[in-house]
């Protein structure tokens, strides 16, 4: 008897997945909640466990194949031997396929796949005019997505008529002695999420940034005097990122537009404070929530982007951890950033860009004197922000930093 192994649900909005690899091979013994096979979606990468114990019987979905929600990736038979007879049964529907499949058949699935399409397409066409039935989908099945609509509307319904086409840069081509000497990789289905995520907000927000510097002085004298005390009582180390979240959140209720998004001509202000951590990973970058960051210590803080730092590197964030942010902090002074214009992630309107703390000559009370400074960038949506509460919002998150008394006394 043979258990399948199917793909499990993948999450909000997320609705098909790309095989990335197997890490056994028809044959091998398994065990129960044993990983059989990595999946990679535009949001995560995760694991498969095997349903029951047994040997690995047929693989149906190959490396670099996409696939949807429950579909059957292969099987565990059960006992010593995996049975040959279910490879030969799944080349039969690659036989018949083209009998079952003539030429016409996706123009009329086009409509049902529009209309299939989500909430999000459908408020997009109504808000725009733009028939989802005669966009071009990229999704499973030919579905609209978001950034199809987005896509169609940048460039007046012109991908309306247009065939889908795949979101690729044509380039001239290398010269032979070159290419001999180039690798060409397929982007990872990550890696084309934050390729179009990026470029869609630059294409749809008035981005702006705005820059400020901090004395880091203070705060690094009160990390430097608790920081033994701190780790021996929490178990994670005093970082940097619970003053910046707290400082943040301080600044947010000050200037709630920062906090808030566009919903077609409204705007919706939220009344709670879920702080997105950029972290970077061998295969990208992901931005895991800090969800109600305002109701937690500086030690909650610090477990929370801890523990999410540990598991974005293995690989074990879900998919759920990594949606409702309302603002976004990125820290590129962990790589040696001076400075630099973080891209919002939409739909936000607003990101903190950290950078690294160096030596600088300042001028206090009338004397040049040498402090730990930092470059801060807010990066904001000027469709919602305004130039005053942009500078507003920086101001006291300086504030807060160079007085960290003020996080305690919410000042």
């Amino acid at each position: 008897m043979a258990t399948e192994i199917r793909v499990p649900t993948l999450g909000e909005s997320v609705s098909e997945a790309t095989i990335g690899r197997w890490f056994k091979k028809p044959g091998d013994p398994v065990k129960a909640d044993e990983p059989v096979v990595e999946l990679e979606t535009d949001k995560v990468t995760l694991e498969v466990n095997a349903p029951a114990s047994g040997t690995l019987g047929d693989i149906l979905a190959k490396d670099g194949e996409t696939v949807g929600p429950g579909a059957v990736l292969g099987s565990i038979v059960e006992g010593g031997a995996a049975a040959a007879a279910p490879a030969a049964k799944a080349e039969t529907p690659k036989a018949e396929a083209p009998k079952a499949a003539p030429a016409v058949a996706p123009a009329p699935a086009a409509p049902s796949a529009a209309r299939d399409s989500g909430p999000a397409v459908a408020r997009i066409a109504a808000e725009s005019g733009v028939n989802p039935a005669q966009v071009a989908g990229t999704g499973k099945d030919g579905r609209v997505t978001k950034g199809d609509m987005l896509a169609a509307i940048a460039t007046g319904g012109a991908a309306a008529s247009a065939p889908a086409p795949a979101p690729v840069q044509v380039r001239a081509p290398s010269a032979p002695d070159d290419a001999s000497r180039e690798e060409r990789v397929r982007m990872t289905k990550l890696r084309q999420t934050i390729a179009r995520r990026l470029k869609d907000a630059q294409n749809s927000a008035a981005m702006l940034t705005t820059f400020n510097d901090v004395d880091m002085s203070a705060v690094m004298a009160l990390r430097s005097q608790y920081k033994d005390v701190f780790e021996k009582k929490h178990g994670v180390k005093l970082g940097f990122m619970g003053f910046f979240t707290k400082a943040v959140i301080q600044a947010l209720k000050d200037v709630p537009a920062v906090n808030a998004e566009i919903d077609g001509q409204d705007l919706v202000f939220k009344n709670y404070y879920h702080i997105g951590i950029a972290v970077g990973t061998d295969k990208g970058l992901v931005v895991p929530v800090v969800r109600d960051a305002d109701l937690l210590s500086v030690a909650g803080i610090e477990k929370k982007i801890a523990d999410f730092g540990r598991r974005a590197r293995d690989g074990k964030l879900s998919i759920d951890e990594m949606q409702g942010g309302t603002f976004t902090i990125t820290n590129g002074g962990i790589y040696g950033s001076l400075l630099s214009t973080p891209i919002l992630n939409a739909p936000q309107s607003g990101i903190l860009g950290m950078h690294r703390i160096e030596e600088r000559p300042v001028v206090r009370n009338g004397q040049i004197v040498a402090r730990p400074m930092m470059y801060l960038a807010l990066s904001y949506d000027h469709r919602i922000v305004d130039g005053k509460e942009a500078v507003t919002f920086l101001v006291r998150v300086k504030e807060a930093l160079e007085d960290p008394a003020r996080l305690v006394l919410d000042l």
